[in-house]
C-alpha cells in the first residue's frame, strides 16, 4: 500500500470511527482563512477556497462558521495571523515525509513537529530534503461499488485526467492541478459520485515498510495529523495490504 493516496484512504476509512470533529473544524477554518487571504473571498474565482468550503460542508460545518472564516481571511473581521509552513523529514526506514502546517507561532510548531518525529522513529530534516520526491496533483477517489469503470474512464480522460488507478476496492483518478476542478465538475454532471477529492502530493518513488517500521510509520502519520497546527501529511511509504489490515 503506497503512501500517496493510501494515507488519505486510511484517514477516510477510519474517520467514521475516530474523527475528532472539533479538531477537523479547526483545521478547515484555518484553510478557509488562509485561502481567502491569499485569493480573495469569492469561491467562484478562488479554487482553493472553493475546495476548502466543499470540504467543510462535507463535514457539516455550519454556514456561519464558514462565512466568519472567510471574513477573517479577507480582513473584514479581526482574527489570528496565520502563516503557512512546510516541514520535511524522514520516517522509519527512510520514508520521506512532508508536513503542511498553518500556524500563528512557528517556534511552537517546529518544536512540536520535531518532537513527534523523534518520538515515532523519524527525524526532522532541512527544507528541500524530500520535497523534490513529490509532485502536486489532484486526487479523486471512487468506491468501486456501483461505478461503471468504462464510463468512469471515459469521463475522466475526456475531462483532462492524467491517470486512473485500480486500488482493490476503489478507483483513484489523478489529475494535473489545472484540471482538478474541471474533472470534478465533469463527474458531477455525469452523476458519478466520488468518495473524496483533494489536492495531494504524489511520490515519485516508494519505500517499502513492514513489521515494526510499518507500525511506527502509521503512528508517525497519525500523531502528526493530530497536531493542531498540521493541515496535511504526505509520505512515500509502501505498506503491504495484509500488513496494513493487521495494523488498522
Amino acid at each position: 500500500m503506497s503512501g500517496h493516496s493510501k494515507w488519505s484512504s486510511i484517514k477516510h476509512r477510519k474517520g467514521a470511527q475516530d474523527a475528532k470533529r472539533g479538531k477537523i473544524f479547526t483545521k478547515l477554518i484555518k484553510e478557509i482563512t488562509v485561502a481567502a487571504r491569499m485569493g480573495g473571498g469569492d469561491p467562484d474565482s478562488n479554487p482553493r477556497l472553493r475546495t476548502a468550503i466543499a470540504a467543510s460542508k462535507a463535514e457539516n460545518m455550519p454556514k456561519e462558521n464558514i462565512e466568519r472564516a472567510i471574513k477573517k481571511g479577507t480582513g473584514e473581521l479581526e482574527g489570528e495571523s496565520y502563516e503557512e509552513v512546510v516541514y520535511e523529514g524522514y520516517g522509519p526506514g527512510g520514508a520521506a515525509v512532508l508536513v503542511e502546517s498553518v500556524t500563528d507561532n512557528k517556534k511552537r510548531t517546529v518544536a512540536d513537529i520535531r518532537y513527534i518525529f523523534s518520538k515515532c522513529g523519524g527525524n526532522l530534516g532541512e527544507s528541500g530534503c524530500v520535497a523534490w520526491m513529490f509532485d502536486k496533483k489532484g486526487l479523486i477517489v471512487f468506491d468501486k461499488e456501483g461505478i461503471d469503470e468504462d464510463r468512469l474512464m471515459e469521463v475522466a480522460l475526456e475531462a483532462g485526467a492524467e491517470d486512473i488507478l485500480d486500488d482493490n476496492n476503489s478507483f483513484e483518478v489523478i489529475t494535473p492541478l489545472n484540471e482538478f476542478e474541471a474533472v470534478k465538475e465533469a463527474f458531477s454532471r455525469e452523476g458519478l459520485n466520488y468518495t473524496f477529492a483533494e489536492i495531494t502530493m504524489i511520490p515519485k518513488n516508494r519505500v517499502k515498510l513492514e513489521g515494526k517500521q510499518a507500525e511506527q510509520m502509521l503512528r508517525l502519520m497519525e500523531t502528526l495529523e493530530d497536531s493542531d497546527d498540521v493541515q496535511k501529511v504526505y509520505s512515500n511509504f509502501d505498506i503491504p495490504d495484509e500488513t496494513l489490515q493487521a495494523l488498522t
